[in-house]
C-alpha cells in the first residue's frame, strides 16, 4: 500500500479516491489470491411479445382505493370549504360590529346636534341673526275651535261614499 504526502499538490478528494481504487484492487487478490478475469455480456431482451395477464383482484384492490382518495379528497375539500366560510362570516360578523358602533356613535353625535339645535336659547339667537324678533301684541291669533261655515275654503276631503248593494229582483 502506497502513502501519499499532503505536499504533492491533490486535493483531498483525489487521495481520496485514488487510495479507495488501491484498496478495490486489491479485494480480489485477498479473497482468492489469485485474479479471476471478469467478463461482461451484453444480452438484450426483447419484451414486445410479453402481455401483462388481468389481474381482477389488483384491479379492485385499485378501484377500491381509488373510491376511498376520492372520498377522503371530498372530505377535506368539504371541511376546507367550511373553514375557509366560518373564517370568511368572521370577518363579515367583525365588520358588522364596528359598522353598529359607528353607526352609535353617529347617533348619539345627531341626538346632541338636535338637542343643541332645539334649545330655546339657540333658537332666540338665529332669529336675531336673521333680522327676526318677537311678536307684538295682537299679531298671534290664537284658534278656539270655531270654525265659519261659510269662510272660503282651500282645500276639502269628503269621504267616499259606500256603493249601494244589487237589489235583487
Amino acid at each position: 500500500m502506497a502513502t501519499t504526502s499532503h505536499s504533492n499538490g491533490r486535493n483531498w478528494s483525489a487521495r481520496i479516491a485514488e487510495h479507495n481504487a488501491e484498496l478495490m484492487a486489491q479485494q480480489p487478490l485477498r479473497r482468492r489470491r489469485i485474479r479471476t478475469p471478469e467478463h461482461f455480456l451484453n444480452k438484450g431482451f426483447d419484451n414486445s411479445r410479453l402481455v401483462k395477464a388481468p389481474d381482477p383482484t389488483r384491479l379492485r384492490e385499485m378501484r377500491i382505493f381509488g373510491a376511498a382518495m376520492t372520498v377522503l379528497f371530498s372530505l377535506v375539500m368539504v371541511y376546507g370549504l367550511q373553514h375557509f366560510y366560518a373564517i370568511e362570516s368572521s370577518y363579515r360578523v367583525e365588520q358588522d360590529k364596528q359598522r353598529v358602533e359607528q353607526l352609535r356613535e353617529d347617533n348619539r353625535k345627531l341626538r346632541l346636534t338636535q338637542a343643541e339645535l332645539t334649545e330655546p336659547r339657540y333658537i332666540d339667537a338665529m332669529a336675531q341673526k336673521y333680522g327676526l324678533r318677537a311678536p307684538l301684541p295682537g299679531q298671534v291669533i290664537h284658534d278656539q275651535g270655531r270654525y265659519d261655515v261659510g269662510a272660503p275654503v282651500v282645500a276639502q276631503m269628503t269621504a267616499p261614499q259606500p256603493a249601494a248593494p244589487p237589489t235583487g229582483q
